[in-house]
């Protein structure tokens, strides 16, 4: 081709890859001047994508089993991570994926920071945040809690306090603006009276309540000073520089009347906390249950136990029963406070018999259906109301999320949309474009022309997945995209590149 070309010559777009190469006069794909071609993502890899655009991006790769109607709107979020002592797929950090399982959002953990956890969307005076849990965590955590806005800019950053270690399984912003958190102290504990040694170690649960802006401490609540020892189903071990962790407090939630619910795994019990005094209200669950249980109610290892606003508790129950026969499930109970009795309303178990050893999360949505993050294993779900599981995905092969939601959210990054090209033979060129975390862009508005400065548009082609690969023919030697929304409104610059360097290496 020798002169400038204007007309559109958009043949196709595939996602995260070439499906069919739509070039005119190429046998096999019809194309006509102003009709563009269809093209099909090629299959996607296994383990961790890679992104021309972005080759520092490399997120584990989620395989999507089940999608039905009446999905809640939202996208997943979730905080992908490794066994420290193992090597898996990709990178960790926290993600946020659409409903085919595409990243839209990816931040990979940086240098110093290799595990995130209790990644979700919140609210922050009054505005929407992103909020994790960043540090080293081998059991216990201690790290720090960060907060973004929706351009992705950091706004927080702040630790534990009293010098304490901040834990991973818990950052809940209250309407107070304030942040609840968990922490695991290491205390000197005399556990002859539990079969251990004198001089044992103790790994104390703390609540925190912290004033996000200026780090004072509100609140501070001490399992040890509230629960025995002996309500834990583990025992000490004889080691007295084994820390013996009790108590393994994994949620805090704020209840109906404001004080709080907390969840100790190694008690399998939820505590209802006076958020003044510390004094435990009552127990649910475990060996000194203030509740009768009902049939099918008790719980084993749970997490996550949050009061819903029709007054219903839910919780992950990671075993099912006391024993270790059961399935992993999320359970709503209905709890009677007068004849302090609880009774099981509703159970979501797995689409197969998920076991989650540990972490795990049920979380209700708006329209009564439930999302549920399988914990240790690579699943993560959506039931409807009534029940009937809608919504499947795992990481492929392997993986797991701390916890999984399904959260409303609108970013738009203060940076500007990523390009790569790659130019073949007979003016051939094609794009990838990306926009890390641009949840507005439904197109791109290819362009080409003789100056970064002078780009005409060729033509519109449909975002899909991450990364959209677009093909082209052009001897123009500069290419560029702009992002635009479903209404067709342009949602900032255009991004140019040189297809000079390119063209010559692919002659």
């Amino acid at each position: 081709m020798g002169g400038r070309s204007t007309r559109r010559e958009f043949l196709g777009t595939a996602a995260a890859g070439v499906a069919c190469i739509a070039f005119a006069g190429v046998a096999g794909c019809q194309a006509t001047e102003g009709t563009r071609a269809t093209a099909s993502p090629t299959p996607r890899p296994r383990g961790a994508w890679t992104f021309r655009s972005r080759p520092d991006l490399r997120p584990p790769v989620v395989q999507v089993i089940k999608r039905e109607r009446g999905l809640s709107p939202g996208y997943v979020f979730l905080a992908p991570k490794k066994d420290p002592d193992e090597e898996g797929p990709g990178q960790d950090g926290p993600m946020i994926l659409d409903n085919d399982g595409w990243p839209v959002w990816f931040r990979p953990a940086p240098p110093g920071e290799p595990d995130v956890m209790s990644f979700r969307a919140q609210a922050y005076r009054g505005e929407p945040v992103l909020t994790w849990w960043g540090g080293v965590h081998g059991g216990y955590g201690d790290g720090e809690y960060v907060i973004f806005d929706d351009s992705y800019r950091e706004v927080k950053r702040f630790r534990a306090g009293n010098g304490r270690p901040g834990d991973h399984h818990e950052f809940l912003i209250t309407t107070r603006d304030t942040a609840l958190i968990t922490i695991y102290d290491e205390t000197p504990h005399d556990l002859s009276p539990y079969g251990g040694p004198k001089d044992g170690l103790v790994m104390d649960g703390i609540v925190q309540e912290i004033d996000i802006e200026t780090g004072e401490v509100i609140f501070e609540w001490r399992s040890l000073d509230h629960v025995d020892v002996g309500e834990s189903y583990y025992e000490p071990s004889d080691d007295p520089t084994d820390r013996f962790d009790y108590f393994h407090i994994n949620s805090v939630d704020v209840d109906g009347d404001g004080n709080l619910l907390v969840s100790a795994r190694r008690t399998s019990a939820v505590y209802k906390i006076d958020r003044k005094s510390g004094e435990v209200i009552w127990r649910l669950g475990g060996e000194k249950s203030d509740f009768a249980m009902g049939e099918g109610a008790r719980f084993a290892f749970q997490h996550d136990a949050r009061r819903q606003a029709d007054g219903t508790v839910t919780l992950f129950d990671n075993y099912g029963t006391n024993d270790t026969t059961g399935r992993s499930r999320a359970i709503v109970l209905e709890l009677d406070e007068d004849a302090m009795k609880a009774t099981l309303l509703r159970e979501y178990p797995g689409g197969g018999d998920h076991i989650a050893d540990t972490q795990g999360n049920a979380q209700v949505l708006p329209d009564g259906n439930v999302f549920v993050g399988w914990g240790s294993e690579p699943f993560f779900s959506e039931f409807d109301g009534e029940g009937n599981l809608i919504f499947d995905a795992k990481f492929d092969p392997w993986g797991e999320s701390y916890r999984a939601f399904r959260l409303p959210w609108s970013g738009q990054p203060d940076d500007t949309p990523a390009l790569a090209v790659e130019a073949g033979r007979e003016d051939k060129i094609t794009l990838y474009a990306s926009w890390n975390g641009a949840t507005a862009v439904a197109s791109w508005r290819v362009l080409a022309g003789p100056a970064p400065d002078q780009l005409e548009v060729l033509d519109t082609v449909a975002r899909r997945g991450f990364e959209t690969v677009i093909q082209m023919r052009t001897a123009e030697p500069y290419v560029g995209v702009r992002a635009a929304d479903r209404s067709g409104r342009d949602l900032g610059p255009a991004v140019a590149i040189s297809t000079k360097r390119r063209r010559a290496e692919g002659s």
